[in-house]
């Protein structure tokens, strides 16, 4: 398995905001406003052979000792979860705040 960085601005699927450049050097796949991703990738990162395609819905935040915070994203049609880290801008302590008011 290799990794190839790709850093690229995009709109989301989800809330169409234009979504820049990860503000630092990394690459984001997720909105930071909404934190939505797409299920692009199959077997890891970057390697966009999933067929899937569709939204995948931010459903929790967790933290990973070596990774720091992570969202986890699932999959809207095929169920598949996927974690992915945190960026700087991300609106995350929103989303954290809305999990524990369900509770």
């Amino acid at each position: 398995m290799w990794f190839i960085m790709i850093d690229e601005s995009f709109k989301c699927q989800n809330c169409k905001n234009i979504v820049p450049n990860h503000p630092s050097w990394s690459a984001r796949n997720h909105c930071p406003k909404c934190l939505y991703s797409l299920h692009l990738d199959d077997n890891f990162p970057w390697d966009r052979l999933s067929n899937c395609k569709s939204l995948m819905l931010p459903i929790w935040i967790d933290h990973k000792k070596n990774k720091w915070w992570m969202i986890k994203h699932k999959c809207t049609k095929c169920n598949k979860e996927i974690l992915n880290k945190v960026s700087p801008d991300d609106n995350y302590l929103d989303f954290v705040k809305k999990i524990n008011s369900n509770f």
